[in-house]
């Protein structure tokens, strides 16, 4: 057998890697989970089926002004698009993508057998409500598997997959992505920090924190929501648990293999979990919005949540049911939605569930004001109410019905 030279060896290592590369980068995309974008034209889907992240090359898109979303039957719109019924969809994840105005939506969807998997889809929706369908078989990504993904047998509630769980939310700073949810570990809540774009594994922290209303520290639920802000100069992550605490983690305590205990600086009550968490500045300074799943949402400015976190953190249970929170006080906002995210410096753009008819709808929301004055009959409705000289509310009630679609019903200037 003729022998090989080191030169030959390394030809055949370098062709290996690029063999593999390339397989890597066609790998099909099993489930469209959570999303994030990195930048503009690149878009990072979890895949718990696949227990991947694919990170998505998109052609540019045109800039656009700000325009308000106002659809009340999204899920009609796109079950159209898909070939399908709004039945058959399970909308999964939404992310604005930066300067482009398109809401990009993650899915699942229902196969016509019962026992066949549901298909990942993914689509792009403008505030015309124009739908466009987004081939995942053509787009060209790159992969990077995850390691120790929770086992495809085991379930919550008899038939939850654990593996749903294990990307539960991600976030891009300074050149690496931040990837919460669940391991195979027996401390199980997981942080992966990934180079991007993708080179090598993931350095893997697990995570634990004090939960005061079970009065326990935990180490397997996992963080579903989070931000990275600056606290005292120090990029921090900013995590919520489900029921609902908040926690502070300095991004240089992330190590690979490391165990950490984060800071809980706050509680917001039982009963509830994470929807969304958005940090922007509406002119007030650098804010932080929590939204709940059973709940109003929480507003926080990053300054107090820095002042929290430079205290000892909390450590004691709540009082239950009389006092249910603690720590960190918030600012009471009335939003309750699917999904949320940044539209642009005007608007956040909002998932929810319109509860009469139960279709999904795409709504926009003015940061600052955080509400959509057509979801409410009052006072000023009537048509023959007229608003007092000087009020500040006419003005603002105008600029809210035109965004919402009812120019037409917005007060006449004084």
């Amino acid at each position: 057998m003729p022998l090989i030279s080191p030169r030959h060896l390394l030809a055949l290592a370098v062709l290996s890697a690029s063999t593999h590369a390339a397989l890597a980068a066609s790998l099909p995309i099993q489930s469209a989970g959570k999303l994030s974008f990195v930048d503009a034209n690149t878009l990072v889907i979890a895949d718990w089926r696949g227990a991947r992240l694919h990170a998505l090359t998109l052609p540019a898109a045109p800039a656009a002004a700000p325009a308000a979303f106002n659809l009340k039957n999204v899920s009609g719109v796109i079950a159209r698009a898909l070939k399908t019924s709004p039945e058959q969809l399970r909308f999964e994840d939404m992310v604005v993508r930066p300067g482009s105005e398109l809401a990009y939506v993650a899915l699942s969807v229902a196969g016509k057998r019962a026992d066949a998997p549901p298909t990942a889809a993914l689509v792009t929706v403008n505030a015309a409500g124009k739908v466009e369908v987004i081939r995942l078989d053509r787009v060209a990504h790159d992969s990077m598997p995850i390691a120790d993904a929770p086992a495809a047998s085991t379930t919550f509630w008899r038939d939850t997959p654990a593996a749903t769980y294990t990307v539960t939310d991600m976030t891009h700073h300074a050149g690496k992505l931040y990837v919460a949810g669940l391991s195979n570990a027996s401390f199980a809540s997981t942080l992966r920090v990934f180079d991007f774009p993708f080179k090598g594994g993931a350095a893997t922290t697990s995570v634990e924190m004090y939960h005061p209303v079970h009065n326990q520290n935990e180490t397997r639920a996992p963080i579903r929501k989070m931000v990275i802000a600056t606290l005292g100069g120090e990029p921090t992550l900013v995590a919520a648990f489900t029921c609902s605490p908040l926690v502070t983690i300095p991004l240089r305590e992330l190590k690979d293999g490391a165990h950490i205990a984060a800071k809980t600086v706050a509680e917001f009550g039982w009963g509830s979990a994470p929807a969304g968490m958005v940090q922007f500045d509406a002119g007030q300074g650098p804010m932080v919005l929590l939204t709940h799943s059973h709940k109003s949402a929480d507003l926080m400015s990053v300054a107090d949540i820095a002042d929290a976190s430079a205290k000892p953190g909390v450590t004691t249970p709540i009082k239950w049911p009389a006092e249910p929170t603690l720590g960190l006080k918030s600012v009471y906002v009335p939003v309750r939605v699917a999904h949320i995210d940044n539209q642009d410096a005007t608007y956040l753009a909002a998932l929810r569930r319109n509860e009469a008819s139960g279709a999904m709808e795409l709504v926009s929301m003015r940061k600052g004001l955080f509400l959509r004055l057509s979801d409410f009959v009052n006072e000023y409705d009537f048509a023959d109410y007229r608003y007092p000289p000087k009020d500040g509310w006419r003005d603002v009630h105008g600029m809210l019905r035109t965004d919402e679609g009812f120019a037409d019903l917005a007060p006449p200037k004084e």
